[in-house]
């Protein structure tokens, strides 16, 4: 009885320890998802330099005023690493939103509906799991033409199939559930049962999905604008960034580290904000 009883005094200061930890799991990567969410809608704020006009020297290392040095024809690069920030960010959202609104969209109708429609709409998304995503994404921006909202429509097709395995395979599961069948038996409409009881439950592995890919979309915009395919130099775009930067690796170091470093952070708190969302912190 004695162990027995001294066993919540033990778990408890470890669960009290998790706490903090957990929440610092979410909020530091809220934090620099935020800030750069913030660069991207108010550039200005956060640099008074202009990211296409030569403002010093070219190719000074990192300094003081400069805090990013300047690139090979005198711009500053922290000024365009922000400003690039409503480039690629702004490109994965609109990545994520085409990615999540139709593939949900296809998930929930072949989960609830069932039957030829959702085998005609799985073969759909058997096909587009069947092309690389690369290829895909470079196939469907030649054909819009070159330049950010291009590419991240191009990369948003790129997850559809990802969005709709998931939703449908959690809609089929909730609705087999108890409480589905008590709410048909009670009366309840094909769509408000789906409004009211399965969307629900079964919407929050989706979200979480959506945190994961904007960095994804974010890796493959910035892909793209490093192969050429996303927005035009002047413009500043973080792949762009990087790939200007590729020719001066052994002289200029800052060119592609610090902008490589900024997509590296971001990439990764979107992946640890998706972990906490799909509540991994409980573990």
């Amino acid at each position: 009885m004695t162990a027995l009883a001294s066993a919540p005094d033990v778990a408890t200061p470890t669960r009290r320890a998790r706490a903090p930890r957990a929440r610092w799991g979410f909020v530091l990567p809220a934090l620099v998802i935020l800030v750069a969410l913030l660069w991207a809608l108010f550039p200005a704020l956060f640099t008074s330099q202009s990211p296409t006009e030569t403002v010093a020297a070219s190719l000074q290392a990192p300094s003081a005023e400069h805090w990013f040095g300047t690139d090979a024809t005198g711009r500053d690069l922290y000024a365009r690493v922000i400003y690039g920030a409503s480039q690629s960010i702004l490109g994965a959202l609109i990545a994520v939103a085409v990615g999540l609104v139709v593939g949900t969209a296809m998930g929930v109708i072949a989960g609830a509906v069932g039957g030829a429609v959702d085998e005609v709409l799985m073969r759909v998304v058997d096909v587009l799991l069947a092309i690389p995503a690369l290829l895909l994404s470079l196939s469907v921006v030649i054909l819009l033409g070159f330049g950010t909202t291009s590419a991240a429509i191009a990369v948003g097709v790129t997850s559809i199939a990802v969005f709709a395995r998931l939703a449908r395979s959690r809609v089929v599961s909730v609705r087999v559930a108890d409480f589905v069948e008590a709410a048909y038996g009670s009366g309840g409409t094909f769509f408000g049962v789906l409004w009211r009881h399965i969307l629900p439950n079964s919407l929050t592995p989706v979200i979480a999905l959506a945190a994961l890919q904007l960095g994804s979309a974010i890796l493959q915009i910035s892909t793209l604008g490093f192969l050429g395919y996303g927005a035009p130099p002047p413009t500043p775009e973080w792949g762009l960034l990087i790939a200007e930067g590729r020719n001066y690796v052994a002289t200029a170091w800052w060119l592609t580290v610090l902008p490589g470093i900024v997509v590296v952070l971001v990439v990764l708190a979107t992946n640890r904000l998706s972990q906490a969302i799909r509540g991994g912190d409980a573990a």
